[in-house]
């Protein structure tokens, strides 16, 4: 362990340093940015990002050595290697600086910490906790265990770590005693974890990804906001959807294959229950952070009414703030059809697509904090010095997100000051077939994901990159838009197949499954879905085939092809398991 650790920090400082000392050879390239030209040398930021992800495995020291490279870069005068390294430095502080005095950025930070004290006065209130318990006494049989934990993944939808450490633990004891595999059950909790979190409108998720879709569209002089484009790729987000389906039709038709035939095939024979649930036991980690207070009385209202009241006023929030874009801006139709028809569905539209995202994210997360905390109070949960604490615990673990975030718009500033995309698109704009881009968007973040176990980290590298240079192979913005899905589908693709990341490791905690084990059962159906994802997904895209087209015919794909490889596990291996066994 000390050897490879001490190897790579050796090629972290080999490259870095490597790049510090080959910058003065940079020559005049084909791209201009102002009175600098740097040619081939532009690429170097995210390629050093890049490759010292998978080093590392850090994606903050990854970015960070990245951005400050490219400052590096940006004052490089002559050879005077040591005075651009320091001016460097303190031009990345400006950088760090400047992104978070944007009201926007700010908006975004802001919103992404303050839902995640939501999140963790919900559970500790019981609510969360409340909502599984009742979900899990409806399930009596194999198929509808499987189809409540699906739900209950469905119904977590705000925080794929939310979804993992409380869908997991009481889920656990229902599915042991209807032999159902602790495998089957991590990868159930897995599939809906980062793939619906990416999904949703309200999400610790949203904003990181209306974020940087915002600064990258941005970056090619078009000005959208980032939410409504957040918005247009959910249809092409074909792994999360069709990795969401494929959870349903296993569930319900009970046909698996590969690893996990083997372990659901093991697990309803009940062979050496009591030794197998024993050795599953020593492996199992405790995570108090989203349980519930000790003594306090579940109730599914302590996170209805506040989840209830972020989602309610949000969808307020975007109405009243785009209605207001509208009647004060220039759009003489748009103003017509609120004037005309203000609740039409083109009205609504119009007025989500000219939301602020970020200021009615931050105002519905404030509501719901204030909510979440007099109810607390007023229960008798928490004193209001306790509530206040519990809220701001939430925000802690979010702290590594706003990170992120800043080092990812630093990068992409430094990215359009070289004039990276541009270089890119000059070199690539005729070498990449139109109709490849997407998919090999879509695989890049996957391996990047993959490596570092990271979505959000790679999305912070890709995106800068990857809708400039769909911009300018095609400006047609259903392209653009499924070149951007693939940057965020791919993240998530990679970062499920990831036995690093750490949704995969809570959600084989939370199902009490040796990790290993989860891993080797999920990574097939993961790389089965996302085959199908690429061949029936996003190679018809680069096409330009309608989405209405493309993503009916994915799932009928998704569906065949699962009936012809997997193997349906008989009745009598099942062991006949009913309510009576549940109850014994």
């Amino acid at each position: 362990m000390k050897k490879k650790t001490s190897l790579q920090i050796f090629l972290s400082i080999f490259i870095f340093s490597m790049l510090c000392s080959t910058v003065v050879f940079a020559s005049n390239g084909d791209v201009d940015t102002g009175s600098l030209s740097f040619g081939a040398m532009t690429i170097l930021p995210p390629l050093v990002s890049i490759v010292l992800a998978f080093i590392t495995r850090n994606v903050i020291v990854s970015l960070f050595l990245g951005t400050f490279s490219g400052c590096v870069i940006l004052n490089l005068n002559g050879f005077n290697i040591f005075s651009a390294i320091f001016q460097g430095a303190i031009d990345f502080t400006y950088r760090a600086l400047e992104v978070l005095s944007d009201p926007w950025n700010a908006g975004i930070i802001l919103q992404v910490l303050v839902i995640g004290g939501v999140i963790h006065l919900v559970a500790k209130m019981g609510g969360a906790k409340a909502i599984a318990e009742a979900l899990a006494r409806k399930a009596k049989t194999v198929k509808s265990v499987q189809l409540t934990t699906w739900l209950l993944g469905l119904a977590v939808f705000f925080d794929d770590y939310a979804n993992a450490l409380i869908v997991g633990p009481i889920m656990r004891p229902v599915t042991d005693k209807l032999g159902i595999s602790r495998a089957k059950l991590a990868f159930i909790i897995d599939a809906t974890a980062a793939p619906i979190a990416g999904l949703a409108i309200i999400s610790t998720w949203i904003g990181l990804e209306i974020g940087l879709i915002g600064d990258a569209f941005s970056s090619i002089g078009i000005n959208v906001d980032g939410f409504s484009v957040f918005l247009q790729t959910i249809p092409y987000r074909f792994y999360n959807i069709l990795i969401l389906v494929f959870v349903f039709i296993t569930a319900i038709t009970l046909r698996e294959f590969g690893p996990m035939l083997s372990a659901e095939k093991k697990a309803r024979k009940a062979l050496k229950r009591e030794a197998l649930l024993e050795r599953v036991e020593k492996i199992e980690k405790t995570h108090n952070e989203l349980e519930p207070k000790e003594g306090v009385k579940l109730s599914i209202w302590n996170a209805i009414i506040p989840i209830g009241t972020l989602v309610f006023s949000s969808l307020i929030g975007f109405y009243y703030s785009g209605y207001s874009s509208v009647m004060n801006g220039a759009d003489v139709v748009a103003k017509e059809v609120f004037i005309n028809a203000p609740f039409s569905f083109s009205a609504i539209q119009e007025a989500f697509s000219n939301a602020d995202a970020s200021v009615v994210l931050f105002q519905g997360a404030l509501l719901a904090s204030l909510v979440a905390i007099i109810m607390s109070v007023c229960k008798k949960i928490f004193t209001i010095s306790e509530a206040i604490e519990t809220w701001i615990e939430g925000m802690k673990g979010l702290l590594i997100t706003g990170v992120i975030l800043v080092l990812a718009w630093s990068l992409s500033s430094v990215i359009k000051e070289l004039g990276t995309a541009a270089y890119l698109v000059s070199v690539l704009q005729f070498a990449i077939p139109k109709f490849l881009l997407p998919s090999i968007i879509f695989i890049l973040g996957s391996i990047i994901a993959f490596a570092t176990g990271t979505a959000y980290g790679t999305m912070g590298i890709l995106m800068p990159l990857a809708v400039p240079l769909a911009y300018a192979i095609n400006p047609d913005m259903s392209f653009i838009v499924a070149c951007t899905s693939g940057v965020l589908t791919g993240a998530i693709f990679g970062d499920h197949c990831s036995p690093i990341s750490d949704t995969t490791i809570l959600s084989s905690t939370g199902a009490g499954c040796d990790h290993i084990e989860h891993v080797r059962t999920q990574i097939w159906y993961s790389l089965f879905v996302g085959a199908i994802t690429i061949i029936f997904g996003y190679i018809p895209a680069g096409f330009g085939v309608s989405i209405w087209i493309i993503l009916p015919v994915a799932i009928i794909a998704l569906i065949a092809i699962t009936f012809m490889v997997s193997k349906k596990i008989e009745l009598e291996d099942n062991e006949k398991v009913s309510a009576k066994s549940i109850e014994a």
